[in-house]
């Protein structure tokens, strides 16, 4: 490795070429012990002083947008696809045996109290998952993953 010479005037060549101090068995050495890499790392970690904060600014700058309202036509391929669905994920053992991977788009209404659009409008998320269920009869849901989704808020 080579080293970047020192610029011309430089007023600490002296002390640079002396290199790092070495302390042993000195009163300093004794007072204040080297410290392993592992502690050390972890005075330059990133602090949070605020919990929360952070997450709170993050859902202010959500831009939140007015549900999409389907035409019939829409509806109507959307409740085909459904049903075809529901027809390979019936029960637990032909959902595992076929596996189905989907990505639905849906509308998930703003739920911060604290925001102008709570309740009033919302964003649209796309989830990605393995289908497990289709009920469009009953719960009018869907569940994809771990995430239960209303049949009725699904665009895509």
């Amino acid at each position: 490795m080579n080293a970047a010479p020192l610029p011309v005037g430089f007023k600490y060549v002296t002390a640079f070429m002396a290199g790092r101090p070495i302390h042993t068995d000195d009163r300093f050495s004794i007072k204040h012990p080297k410290m392993d890499r592992g502690k050390r790392a972890k005075i330059f970690a990133p602090f949070d002083a605020l919990d929360g904060y952070s997450e709170s600014i993050d859902g202010k700058n959500i831009e939140y947008v007015e549900r999409i309202e389907l035409e019939d036509y829409e509806k109507s391929r959307l409740d085909h696809r459904f049903r075809v669905l529901h027809d390979l994920t019936r029960n637990g053992r032909m959902a595992r045996t076929n596996r189905v991977t989907v990505s639905v788009k849906y509308y998930v209404p703003c739920m911060d109290e604290e925001n102008f659009a709570f309740l009033r409008r919302g964003s649209y998320v796309t989830e990605t998952g393995i289908c497990w269920k289709v009920d469009a009869d009953v719960t009018r849901t869907m569940l994809v993953g771990e995430t239960e989704i209303p049949l009725d808020d699904v665009i895509e």
